[in-house]
């Protein structure tokens, strides 16, 4: 097997309306071949680990995992919000959404059964830093579970409000930086951050993790310095997704 540390803004698989569009698993083919497969997807805008298989045996074993729902998962998240509780679960089952191909809905309507953990690891006035485990594999699954319980994910533009951003300027007193300011965090604030699985061949389990990514770092320094106590209220109001 083979992990890569996946660019938020890349897709993994060929885009199916835009072939041309840069994808992971293309470059891959090109330098490796084609026997190397994608055992799971992440979004386009995530970064993080994507683990791939070298090999059919390899491929059969590591996807009857996820499929049987044993791979331990751990993605982080910046929400816009304050969840009440430090550890809650969401149990709400998704669909897609067909006013709007592409995206997911939350609620009991006929939807696949979709279950996330949530730790809270730091509080920011109207920020959160979550720790996110999902327990099943649906697509969008972390991202609607924390939109419909009114804390999006920083610059979702699915399921969140881009007209809040994390700004230096809404931390810090006084400050003096240039005029066109830029978001500290300008991308959606989700990450997949560890992967843990049984080896094909050892079958001892085996944990990737994949860093930070720099602007999260920068991020969290900042927000670990100025905010414990928002200077003034930030830009926007998050809007949810409600549940039907």
């Amino acid at each position: 097997m083979i992990a890569f540390d996946k660019p938020s803004g890349m897709l993994v698989a060929p885009d199916r309306w835009d072939k041309s569009r840069v994808n992971l698993m293309g470059l891959v083919h090109d330098k490796m071949g084609h026997q190397v497969a994608n055992i799971h997807r992440l979004d386009a805008d995530t970064s993080g680990v994507l683990l791939c298989s070298k090999t059919k045996p390899a491929l059969d074993f590591l996807s009857g995992q996820f499929q049987s729902k044993t791979v331990d998962k751990v993605y982080h998240a910046m929400v816009v919000g304050a969840p009440p509780e430090e550890a809650f679960l969401v149990d709400m089952p998704l669909r897609d959404d067909e006013r709007q191909p592409g995206r997911m809905r939350a609620g009991k309507k006929a939807g696949k059964a979709s279950v996330t953990e949530f730790k809270v690891l730091e509080r920011f006035g109207r920020f959160t830093w979550l720790e996110c485990k999902p327990l099943t594999g649906r697509t969008h699954q972390i991202r609607v579970h924390l939109a419909a319980k009114g804390w999006p994910i920083l610059n979702d533009p699915f399921y969140g409000d881009l007209s809040v951003q994390l700004m230096l300027s809404d931390l810090k007193r006084g400050y003096k930086g240039r005029v066109d300011e830029k978001p500290l965090l300008p991308r959606l604030a989700l990450h997949a951050s560890q992967l843990t699985v049984k080896h094909p061949v050892t079958r001892e389990p085996v944990t990737i993790a994949s860093p930070l990514p720099n602007e999260f770092e920068v991020a969290l320094k900042y927000l670990r310095k100025f905010g414990g106590g928002m200077a003034r209220p930030i830009r926007g109001e998050a809007r949810m997704a409600k549940p039907e």
